[in-house]
């Protein structure tokens, strides 16, 4: 039996999508009832205006519905997660920050990690820029503002700029994250229509020496897709339940695990590690 990795995603209730639901304590606990070695606290780091030394597309660039988002709460965070270590020793409890479109917002983020001391860092797009506008894949969909072909298109062109342009974080999450919210209506979503897509993605981030997340809040990806990561040069997989509740923490790491190594990919130098080719 393989040892289950760590849980390098999970948000709190200093997420500002987690509401009431969210708990630094419970999610510790599970963690601990499964035997995970390890859990990072990536707690959503958005913005709802363009800030000092920011890189908007263009100068009239809006951001628009998110009207939920709230700042971080670093200070309050960190005490929390002290507690979290005291309370539980045997865990090995890491602080981080999800960065949403951190090329774009770059300013703005430099300032939330100076603020504090970050083990894990991720790099998201939760967004692409539509017609002047700041819009999540979700509301593109809603709206039916193009095929949701041509939205992961644009999505993949988009985290390729986020690659290219960002070197703040560490590990690429939900890197084809409109597939979360593929509309009922289309085909079924197809991870081979997009394969090139995907490679140029891999093939960018393998270069930069930065890891790939298994997310599996997301659809669970096929061996096959782990197994172009592993052709285009990646070197690392990070584990991540995107968990907003606690019982979802470490959620079907089990089974990630198998599609990770039967795509070639082995736990790494320790128990805490990410798995490695």
């Amino acid at each position: 039996m393989v040892m289950l990795p760590p849980d390098n995603h999970v948000h709190s209730q200093f997420s500002w999508d987690t509401r009431s639901n969210g708990s630094m304590d419970l999610t510790c606990a599970k963690a601990v009832e499964l035997g995970l070695p390890a859990i990072a606290f990536t707690e959503h780091v958005d913005f709802t205006a363009w800030g000092e030394g920011d890189v908007p597309p263009s100068a009239d660039t809006s951001i628009v519905f998110r009207d939920r988002v709230r700042p971080f709460d670093v200070e309050g965070y960190q005490a929390s997660v002290a507690e979290c270590r005291d309370k539980y020793p045997d865990l090995r409890i890491l602080t981080g920050i999800e960065t949403g479109e951190p090329h774009l917002f770059a300013g703005s983020v430099a300032a939330v990690l100076a603020s504090g001391t970050f083990d894990r860092v991720l790099g998201s797009l939760h967004s692409i820029v539509h017609e002047g506008r700041v819009l999540s894949p979700e509301r593109v969909f809603t709206l039916r503002l193009m095929p949701p072909e041509d939205l992961m298109r644009r999505y993949f062109e988009s985290m390729l700029d986020l690659i290219k342009g960002s070197d703040v974080f560490q590990v690429l999450a939900h890197c084809d994250f409109p597939r979360r919210y593929w509309p009922e209506r289309a085909a079924p979503y197809d991870e081979a229509m997009f394969e090139e897509e995907y490679r140029v993605v891999f093939r960018a981030l393998a270069t930069s020496g930065r890891a790939l997340e298994i997310n599996t809040r997301s659809p669970l990806w096929s061996v096959d897709l782990m197994r172009w990561w592993y052709e285009e040069g990646g070197e690392a997989v990070s584990f991540g339940s995107d968990a907003h509740v606690p019982y979802r923490v470490g959620a079907q790491f089990d089974l990630a695990a198998d599609v990770v190594e039967a795509a070639g990919f082995r736990p790494g130098r320790d128990r805490f590690d990410f798995w490695r080719r």
